[in-house]
């Protein structure tokens, strides 16, 4: 079987670098990058920092890579042609060059989003202040960032971020941070399994070649954008972008319907035995407990009732297909990250109209479950499962998200007797 590169794909040349990425894996493949395919004008030189093999294995590809759109019946494969480059993070000469080149109007970032709160030698954040350090050095052309990941207007909190990384830059570059880097908005969405040895199999039975970096997703996507881009950018919306001047409604209620719901059943379905989001959804107390949670979060959300529906259907949907197996220990990750984004809104809403919401309740308890039993992938690891094992768990866990949730001694004991409920229904 033929190696999958341009020659044996018959794909068009690699386009020139015009946007860098940072955070090369299976979303960005999916979705930026997919987006970017439909303008020819535009490459993308993308960067793993925490992965050494995808880039080399995309080199000898040629850039090029199997996308498998999955619903409920036979996958559908294209290749994607949007890489124009694949590096290592070792790179550090080209990702600066790269990010100094005038030719270069855009970064897109996804570095989750325990990335935008460090930053210093090595972080993502580090790297993007060294290239635009580099980019002032070289002339100041401007440039228009583009975080992708799961946080409420993330544009800011990048643009924070790189304002606090500069506080000790000489005050030319810091202006010019400040005149000339323009800093957008998204919400993002399209769900994206890791990759396994059977995707790998199916992409070669689909296309005829051999991929070693095939990317699996379903058929939803969607992309909104609200911000400046001074040189220009890809014609996303040919592949279904949208631009809007206001994203706070759409962020909530991406956050809180979707993203939400996958860490309650990341949390309560991994304590009651199940593995994968579709498996969770057909769980008779995990689908009540979805649309529970559903019915909480309307209450305060800001859309139209009859959008909110329409979501929900359409989320269900998505969640159910077996097409998509979407590992609930995958969502679980970094849950000190995404519960204050995702949960503690809703609920500090219900606790001050003192209600006791069941789902928050049980999204915490299998929080506090998966902290004391699991193997934990956190950027707060090393404080929070010490934490979870001792005395007096359920209140010094909770604090670490928020102090004040420690002083709500009725939410701690709904916690706690929660945790107890789904250990004896687990057993």
């Amino acid at each position: 079987m033929a190696r999958l590169t341009r020659s044996a794909a018959r794909a068009r040349p690699p386009a020139p670098v015009r946007a860098v990425h940072i955070g090369l894996g299976a979303f960005h493949r999916a979705h930026q990058a997919v987006h970017t395919m439909a303008d020819s004008d535009w490459g993308i030189a993308a960067y793993t920092f925490r992965n050494t093999e995808l880039p080399r294995v995309l080199t000898e590809q040629d850039g090029l890579y199997s996308l498998q759109v999955r619903g409920d019946g036979e996958p559908q494969a294209e290749i994607v042609d949007a890489i124009s480059r694949a590096h290592p993070g070792s790179d550090i000469e080209q990702w600066l060059a790269d990010l100094a080149s005038p030719d270069v109007a855009l970064l897109t970032l996804t570095i989750t989003e325990a990335g935008y709160r460090a930053s210093g030698d090595g972080t993502a954040i580090g790297r993007v202040l060294a290239g635009l350090r580099e980019r002032h050095r070289a002339g100041g052309a401007p440039i228009a960032l583009v975080p992708c990941d799961n946080l409420p207007g993330n544009g800011g909190v990048l643009r924070e971020a790189i304002h606090t990384a500069a506080a000790g830059e000489e005050l030319a570059f810091r202006s010019w941070i400040e005149d000339h880097v323009s800093f957008v908005d998204t919400v993002v969405d399209r769900i994206t399994p890791a990759t396994t040895e059977q995707d790998i199999a199916t992409a070669a039975r689909l296309t005829g070649l051999e991929d070693r970096a095939p990317v699996v997703t379903e058929p939803f996507s969607e992309w909104l954008l609200a911000g400046d881009f001074p040189l220009g950018r890809p014609a996303w919306e040919n592949a279904g972008a949208r631009f809007v001047d206001d994203l706070a409604a759409y962020e909530q209620r991406k956050l809180w319907f979707l993203n939400g719901a996958h860490t309650l059943l990341a949390y309560a379905g991994a304590a009651l035995g199940c593995a994968t989001v579709d498996e969770a959804v057909q769980h008779p107390v995990l689908a009540s407990l979805a649309e529970s949670w559903w019915d909480v979060a309307s209450r305060h959300a800001a859309l139209p009732a009859e959008d909110l529906a329409d979501y929900r259907q359409r989320l269900l949907q998505r969640f159910s297909s077996r097409g998509i197996r979407h590992n609930l220990r995958q969502i679980a990750a970094d849950g000190s990250q995404k519960i204050p984004a995702r949960i503690l809104p809703v609920l500090r809403a219900e606790r001050a109209e003192r209600r006791m919401p069941e789902a928050p309740v049980a999204t915490l308890a299998g929080w506090l479950i998966h902290l004391r039993d699991r193997q934990v992938s956190d950027p707060r690891a090393d404080e929070l499962v010490p934490l979870a094992r001792s005395a007096d768990a359920p209140r010094r866990v909770l604090s670490t998200l928020d102090a004040s949730l420690a002083d709500d001694g009725e939410l701690i004991s709904a916690v706690e007797d929660y945790a107890e409920r789904l250990r004896l229904s687990a057993g």
